[in-house]
């Protein structure tokens, strides 16, 4: 590899290594260089000095120093692309690489069959009490199945909060499968669109007090950081399914108990927490109306190759100079350019109008 190649640099595993791997080996002058956390710190932060793009663990793997902030810009000189492993993008500072002159992709809808699908799989297996039903059978004979009456799916109102991606599959699988009457929450977007997506817009109080069942399809931010507590669960119907598959920190996990402990709502499924990887002390462990996935909703085969193909597709096209599709801050393109070109030798194609 020539001393002016284009240089990308990732810990441990990618999602689907060998896909991301291969997507590089496809083009010309693309070094792609795999370190450890366990590694050598001074061999590590040679490495980042050298590097252009930066493809990023998910927070649930990612550890420090090597978080994409202020600190990791003062020695990664050379870096102009961040690609965050799926979707979520909160554990990067944007802020940071925007002000630096960094552009910053996220995998947007790669995984979007994969989540939605687990979140409907949440709804049927909590509605259907099939793992409080599946644990005792395992513990017990003579089990009363009567105990387990469940309820269907079929004509129920779906609330979705956050219509993107994966909720917009979600309201169609369950448009398609159940015939399900959908409404769904999302400031950012019109009533026409929100219907376009087979769903009707309507405010958060009245998905809360409307819906039989309840699913979480919104980014973490500022503004949905603890959007659910105590007094937005006692606001459901006492037979309400929770359900979320989108961010730790959206829900306050401490009402969250409190609320399946007094039955204000039927049960709930929990794939993402406030701290990952979660410890098995966790107050949510301990109660029975609840399943709990280890932040695993995106995690399929199909997934795991949509997102690193996808993720080293975008970084070529950053580091050919080029506007790729899922452009988390387009803001930063004039400074990108600046940026890229003082330390690539050439400039970047325009934003287009």
């Amino acid at each position: 590899m020539s001393d002016n190649a284009r240089r990308v640099v990732f810990f441990e595993e990618w999602m689907d290594t060998k896909s991301a791997i291969e997507t590089f080996d496809a083009v010309e002058d693309v070094q792609v260089q795999r370190l450890e956390y366990a590694g050598d710190k001074a061999e590590n932060d040679a490495a980042m000095a050298r590097a252009h793009g930066y493809q990023v663990q998910s927070r649930t793997e990612l550890q420090e120093p090597w978080f994409p902030n202020d600190d990791l810009l003062a020695r990664a000189r050379n870096l102009v692309a961040v690609s965050s492993t799926g979707a979520g993008y909160d554990y990067i500072d944007v802020a940071a690489m925007t002000a630096a002159g960094v552009a910053v992709v996220n995998q947007t809808g790669a995984n979007r069959e994969a989540v939605a699908e687990h979140a409907l799989g949440m709804m049927l297996a909590v509605s259907k009490q099939m793992i409080q039903a599946d644990r005792r059978l395992r513990r017990e004979a003579n089990v009363n199945r009567m105990e387990y009456t469940g309820v269907e799916m079929q004509g129920k109102t779906l609330g979705i909060v956050g219509i993107g991606m994966i909720g917009s599959r979600t309201a169609e699988l369950c448009n398609l499968a159940f015939n399900m009457n959908v409404i769904a929450y999302d400031p950012y977007q019109s009533a026409e669109e929100i219907a376009a997506k087979g769903a009707t817009k309507v405010e958060f109080d009245e998905l809360l007090a409307q819906s039989d069942f309840i699913t979480v399809h919104c980014p973490r931010t500022e503004e949905t950081l603890n959007m659910f507590g105590a007094d937005q669960f006692r606001a459901m119907k006492d037979t309400a399914v929770f359900v979320i598959t989108a961010r730790g920190g959206i829900v306050d996990e401490d009402a969250l108990v409190a609320a399946l402990k007094a039955r204000d709502i039927v049960g709930a499924g929990v794939d993402v927490f406030w701290e990952e990887p979660t410890h098995p002390d966790h107050p949510l462990m301990k109660l029975d109306n609840v399943l709990l996935t280890p932040h695993h909703a995106g995690i399929t085969h199909e997934a795991a190759y949509n997102m690193s193909a996808g993720g080293a597709e975008q970084l070529i096209e950053l580091l050919r100079g080029q506007v790729p599709p899922r452009l988390v801050n387009p803001e930063v393109w004039p400074a990108f350019q600046d940026r890229f070109e003082r330390i690539m030798g050439f400039r970047p194609v325009d934003l287009p109008q």
